[in-house]
């Protein structure tokens, strides 16, 4: 039996990380003769690509697999990614699935669905120590957007307290240049303008030229990791056709002036920074093992507004944590408040087994951890509006990426250079302000919710 004329239906959960590699993963399977299908559709294959970051990833990566059995019987059920590296015993004796592949196989999809299909039964890639070298595999993008989502770095050595990721992932591995650029050029051609260069941890990028686990740690306090990432913020940049490059996930430790300001002369970067804080009480980061403080993290910000005035400082916190007081959740209340992020990514802490929090004392009732996810939900609501206002009035660069309907009206909706979503007006009586993949300017005229209204004042 062979691939080929087979259909296959495929379904991501977690991180854009994942996304990327579900979408490489796709491209495999149709390169391999394989007929995509929607998911809601009756397959033969169904691919589930799993997320273990959290317990509520872990239950939807479960129940994804499960209805995917319910959804036809006879097909061939493919479990793929972090729930299935991190529970691989369990679902071995779960008749609800058939192939298992951990986080180091999934560019070899067509290959092991292929020895499956002839009989190998064997769960594939597992053993994490003895991946050492980036799984080259690409997605080339997606036909309904101008943005891409660009994978160059895997793996993870920081070990956070409360956190599952290096385990599932492994050791960190950067993707070499010459491949990152040969995708680059080929979304380019696809009509892609922006590029969103992402990872497991992207301040990474580069470093296992530091050596061991303690050379890194002494190469990211001397600020280090930057030159390798800036080379390939200057690189990708550089490729015709791109108009702007985008970074996910940063370390705070990887902000220095020298990196910032070099940042400030790349004309096509995007002075967006995600800074993963998860607290704002130093006793809290302490405990979660984040090797900064809040001192230096509000050091970070400064250094950035210093170049970038209207920078967009997005984040992620994590309340609830083992043994955080009101005392420590206030404190991280009124310096979070005080940074004034665009955006907040507001988590639950969630119990992970294998992880030191694990065992910590002190856990905080599930009911106190809504209350404080609460709390900060409204501070992010209050201050996402306020940096929104400053567009209001002002005349900006947006890249259209799809049309939506709002409130009963027919809208092209983009995002600014800070990621600030704009709707422009679009039908019979507005005209048409511009096609998806064009960047237009546009004038910010008035807050809907999370959205900038606007009109067109220039085609690009």
């Amino acid at each position: 039996m062979e691939i080929r004329g087979l259909s296959v239906a495929v379904h991501n959960l977690g991180c854009k990380v994942n996304a990327y590699e579900a979408e490489a993963m796709l491209r495999e399977l149709k390169n391999a003769g394989a007929r995509i299908v929607p998911w809601e559709e009756r397959a033969d294959i169904y691919l589930i690509n799993t997320c273990s970051v959290t317990n509520i990833a872990d239950k939807k990566s479960r129940q994804m697999l499960h209805r995917a059995r319910a959804k036809n019987p006879d097909a061939i059920v493919v479990g793929t990614g972090c729930y299935v590296q991190a529970r691989r015993e369990e679902l071995l004796s779960d008749g609800s699935v058939d192939l298992l592949i951990g986080n180091a196989g999934k560019g070899r999809i067509a290959e092991l669905l292929s020895d499956y299909l002839r009989g190998d039964r064997t769960p594939a890639c597992f053993d994490l120590r003895s991946v050492h070298g980036y799984e080259e595999f690409s997605a080339g993008g997606r036909t309904e957007r101008a943005r891409a989502f660009l994978k160059v770095q895997d793996g993870c050595g920081q070990f956070c307290s409360y956190c599952i990721i290096p385990y599932l992932r492994g050791e960190i591995r950067s993707r070499a240049l010459p491949d990152i650029l040969r995708e680059v050029r080929e979304l380019s051609e696809g009509g892609y303008r922006e590029i969103v260069l992402t990872g497991i941890h992207l301040s990474s990028y580069g470093m296992e030229s530091c050596g061991d686990r303690e050379g890194r740690e002494r190469a990211f306090n001397a600020a280090l990791p930057s030159e390798s990432l800036l080379s390939l913020i200057r690189e990708v940049a550089s490729v015709s056709g791109i108009e702007r490059v985008r970074l996910g996930s940063l370390e705070p430790r990887i902000i220095s002036r020298d990196f910032v300001r070099a940042l400030s002369g790349i004309p096509e970067f995007c002075p967006h920074f995600h800074l993963s804080l998860q607290s704002g009480s130093d006793r809290t980061l302490r405990a979660m093992n984040r090797h900064y403080d809040s001192a230096a993290f509000r050091e970070s910000a400064k250094i950035i507004r210093e170049s970038f005035p209207d920078a967009a400082l997005t984040t992620d916190v994590i309340v609830g944590f083992p043994g955080e007081t009101e005392e420590d959740f206030s404190e991280s209340l009124r310096f979070i408040s005080e940074i004034g992020f665009y955006e907040l990514h507001v988590f639950k802490y969630s119990r992970r087994r294998g992880t030191a929090a694990e065992r910590m004392k002190g856990q905080v009732p599930e009911k106190l951890k809504a209350e404080r996810s609460a709390r900060l939900i409204a501070l992010d609501r209050e201050r996402s509006a306020e940096f929104r206002r400053r567009f209001l009035g002002r005349q900006e660069s947006v890249l259209l990426e799809e049309r939506i309907e709002w409130e009963g009206r027919g809208y092209l909706a983009g995002f600014n250079r800070e990621y600030v979503r704009f709707l422009i007006p679009c039908g019979e009586s507005e005209g048409e302000p511009g096609k998806v993949g064009e960047i237009i300017s546009a004038l910010g005229e008035k807050l809907c919710g999370r959205y900038v209204l606007a009109k067109a004042v220039q085609m690009r």
